[in-house]
């Protein structure tokens, strides 16, 4: 007698935990209630439909985020969430937008929309990147922050690793962070798309960006010196690595100007040592301008005073 209760309880105990304990999107596991959750999420995106087609679309965006959310594995939850994020799209909700393609993407890889939906996200991220971002009705009333546009810049890219998308994706953050003058951060996300994706047709421009960025820190830092060796060395990898390309010529110019404000900036460097009595630093300063120079009013000036100094 104990012992059928004892099995009874356990029994109640079990199928209370399987009507209590649905999947992560909420869905019950019972085959009934499964069942009763498709037609019910069916239901509703009949709704959805008939709002969406009578042209209330916020509430149908609303209803059809409702079948994505509540009843993902009725029939037409894929529909309604891509429906969901061409609404929010075409209200100018651009980051609520790409969030929703987002969520058809994570969960729907198999279906027929889903190049489609990549290409959509690529769109409004390079749209906002671009501080173009508008729908077809109007003009987006609040701009999408640089950390944001970058956030979907990287959601582009590792949504298709390995590609152009992925490619342009990452160059374009690159370039968000030259337009808000973070150097550093700029040249990080060119060297990731060169380390990445060496063959890509963005990372010749990628790494010539990184020679330039650096030109132009020069300019303006106070490590001129060390910067304007790292610019020699970008140019010089992209010269290598990408023999042909249509910024060689360039390259080679900002390569030659480089080296001879190297060997300038060196020369006075030495100068400043001798004149102070700092003979040894002077020294060292003027065999750097031999090293790399053969000729030239620099080359002849370190030499001549090297003489002097008894090398």
């Amino acid at each position: 007698m104990t012992r059928n209760f004892g099995l009874s309880a356990m029994s109640l105990a079990i199928s209370m935990m399987l009507i209590s304990c649905g999947n992560d999107d909420g869905v019950i596991g019972l085959a009934g209630n499964t069942q009763a959750g498709t037609e019910a999420g069916e239901a509703l995106y009949g709704k959805a439909k008939g709002a969406d087609d009578s042209g209330n679309t916020k509430k149908a965006a609303k209803l059809y985020e409702e079948v994505a959310d509540v009843y993902p594995m009725s029939p037409s939850a894929s529909k309604a969430r891509l429906r969901q994020a061409e609404i929010l799209e075409q209200q100018g909700k651009i980051v609520e937008s790409f969030e929703a393609y987002q969520k058809f993407i994570t969960r729907y890889q198999g279906s027929g929309s889903y190049a489609y939906a990549l290409g959509k996200q690529a769109e409004m991220a390079h749209a906002a990147a671009d501080g173009k971002v508008k729908s077809s009705r109007m003009f987006m009333k609040r701009a999408v922050s640089s950390e944001k546009v970058i956030e979907m810049l990287g959601q582009v890219r590792d949504n298709a690793p390995r590609s152009q998308t992925s490619a342009k994706a990452q160059f374009t953050i690159g370039q968000v962070h030259e337009r808000e003058k973070d150097s550093n951060e700029a040249i990080a996300a060119y060297r990731k798309l060169v380390r990445d994706q060496p063959g890509s047709g963005y990372s010749p421009d990628a790494l010539f960006r990184v020679g330039e960025i650096l030109l132009a820190e020069a300019d303006r830092g106070n490590r001129n010196q060390a910067t304007l060796a790292l610019a020699e060395e970008a140019f010089n990898d992209y010269l290598i690595q990408y023999p042909g390309h249509s910024k060689n010529g360039e390259a080679r110019r900002l390569l030659g100007n480089a080296r001879g404000r190297e060997v300038s900036r060196s020369l006075e460097i030495a100068e400043y040592y001798d004149r102070t009595g700092q003979i040894e630093s002077a020294k060292v300063y003027y065999r750097e301008v031999l090293k790399k120079m053969n000729s030239g009013s620099e080359y002849d000036k370190a030499k001549s005073r090297l003489k002097e100094l008894g090398e």
